[in-house]
């Protein structure tokens, strides 16, 4: 409500360029470096001049900088969001969308925007095992995403049955507990 998100937003960015950057500099492989990015921040006007900023001033490399937006995000005012992505494309930077399948995102959306990464919400993962329709979902989602030539990414992944399932669908990546 007092709009701070944007200055730490910033914050944020520019803390994980200079990481980025400390650790390419000591010698160590490239990293995708994710960072979550609040609508609000978003949506103001000079959100990707600043971020194209930010990145010169820390020397970070924008090929191994990821944001992650929500789908709600991605709904509000479809032709500026689409055009600040692509313009974050151009950048280098690559955009994933968080927590897919559980906002109200239409399949149409997935389409237009330049998207690199579907992460797929931890609540469809939690019953892969023990529910056929949970699986049946993560198994489509994953299709889907591969079919639009993104890399897909299972969140929540707690046990080893879910990590089996996952790579046997052909799930790129996974985050969780385990």
């Amino acid at each position: 409500d007092s709009g701070m998100i944007t200055e730490v937003g910033e914050w944020v960015l520019r803390n994980a360029c200079l990481q980025q950057k400390a650790w390419m500099d000591a010698g160590l492989p490239p990293l995708r470096m994710c960072v979550n990015t609040s609508a609000r921040q978003f949506r103001q006007t000079e959100f990707v001049r600043r971020v194209a900023t930010i990145v010169a001033e820390t020397g970070a490399d924008p090929n191994y900088l990821q944001f992650e937006v929500t789908e709600s995000l991605l709904i509000d005012n479809v032709a500026a969001t689409t055009a600040k992505l692509r313009a974050l494309r151009g950048i280098g930077i690559q955009i994933a969308i968080d927590d897919f399948g559980t906002g109200y995102c239409s399949l149409n959306y997935l389409k237009q925007f330049p998207l690199h990464v579907l992460k797929l919400d931890q609540t469809f993962i939690r019953d892969i095992e023990m529910r056929s329709n949970d699986a049946a979902i993560v198994t489509a989602m994953i299709a889907l995403g591969h079919s639009l030539d993104m890399e897909v990414v299972a969140e929540g992944v707690e046990t080893e049955g879910q990590l089996m399932f996952l790579r046997g669908q052909g799930c790129d990546g996974v985050q969780g507990y385990l």
